[in-house]
């Protein structure tokens, strides 16, 4: 476990994992950004939207920010951290995966938590755009399992800098298991609300368009009613429509975990012990990193909350760590080399 240089104590006031969750999500009032929105067109004919923020300086360095399952660049965590990447003379952008921006995708496909083919897509077209700029990424949770498995397939060849993780899933099977004890439950049953709208949305969109091909491959899939778990799905809708053979499938050739042996630059995993979406035994042991990676494990602070302060002005661990950190290990580097 790597040492912070900044100290985290979990709010006393929001005792418990899921105070820690939830607490942002609920009651954080979103930072006011005037982001610019970019739209990528993918080489597959679809799309992702991007929305930039921060100085528009040539050279500066510039981070992706990558978000969690059913989120978008409008979740609190990436607004929030924008803003203080900015304050740090950093430029962002935060991601919106495929059908996430408020606008259904063109293709029948989505994203899912192994899409690292989009992750590398959208770094190629910030190198390009970015010629001088040294990169770097964030991901959260489904974005931070997407991040580490695109480290571990790019190796030596990864063209980011620096990148960070948090609150991962590293074991997909596991944490589908895990949302189905306890309190748990009432996140699954959100996120299975959410993925069958955001299903839902896109066959309303390929009707009114008369997309006659694209709804039939939807249709495909069969009546989506009775799905409960991430499980059904998906066995039911992420494999088909992604090229798995099945939910398990999926889950082995996805999991991050299976991908960390191959990370070649500065990494930092920011993970809590009490996240109430991942099994402790899901974790990787120390011998799975290489010595690149800064493993940080907290005692407590749930999932993507990590909220400590008093409650009349909270903060939020991850803005300060993740841009001191991403600082001291960029930085210095680009500096030297000007």
């Amino acid at each position: 476990m790597a040492a912070s240089r900044l100290n985290f104590r979990p709010a006393r006031w929001l005792p418990g994992p899921h105070l820690q969750t939830l607490f942002a999500p609920l009651l954080r009032r979103a930072p006011a950004l005037r982001r610019e929105r970019e739209r990528l067109l993918l080489a597959d004919g679809d799309f992702i939207d991007l929305d930039w923020f921060g100085p528009d300086t040539p050279g500066l360095p510039c981070a992706v920010l990558l978000h969690g399952l059913t989120g978008s660049s409008a979740s609190l965590y990436v607004l929030g951290q924008q803003k203080a990447l900015a304050e740090r003379g950093w430029r962002s952008v935060g991601v919106n995966w495929r059908g996430c921006s408020g606008e259904p995708n063109d293709l029948p496909r989505g994203y899912h938590s192994g899409a690292s083919e989009d992750l590398t897509e959208i770094v190629s077209a910030l190198q390009q755009r970015l010629p001088d700029a040294p990169l770097a990424a964030i991901g959260y949770s489904l974005g931070g399992n997407v991040l580490l498995k695109y480290l571990g397939e790019q190796g030596s060849r990864c063209p980011l800098r620096a990148a960070v993780a948090v609150s991962v899933p590293f074991r997909l099977d596991q944490c589908a298991d895990r949302l189905q004890r306890g309190f748990s439950r009432v996140y699954q049953a959100r996120f299975m609300r959410e993925m069958l709208e955001y299903v839902a949305n896109k066959q309303r969109r390929f009707a009114e368009q008369g997309r006659d091909a694209e709804l039939a491959s939807l249709a495909a899939l069969g009546p989506l009613e009775g799905l409960v778990s991430f499980w059904d799905f998906d066995e039911r809708v992420t494999a088909p429509l992604h090229g798995y053979a099945s939910a398990a499938d999926y889950y082995r050739r996805c999991s991050s975990r299976f991908f960390l042996g191959g990370i070649a630059v500065p990494t930092l995993i920011v993970q809590s012990l009490d996240d109430p979406f991942v099994y402790p035994h899901s974790l990787p042991e120390a011998a799975e990193l290489p010595a690149g990676v800064e493993f940080e494990l907290h005692r407590g602070g749930g999932h993507v909350g990590f909220v400590m302060g008093p409650p009349w002005k909270p903060r939020y661990y991850l803005e300060e760590r993740l841009p001191e950190w991403l600082t001291r290990h960029i930085e210095p580097a680009h500096s030297a080399r000007r």
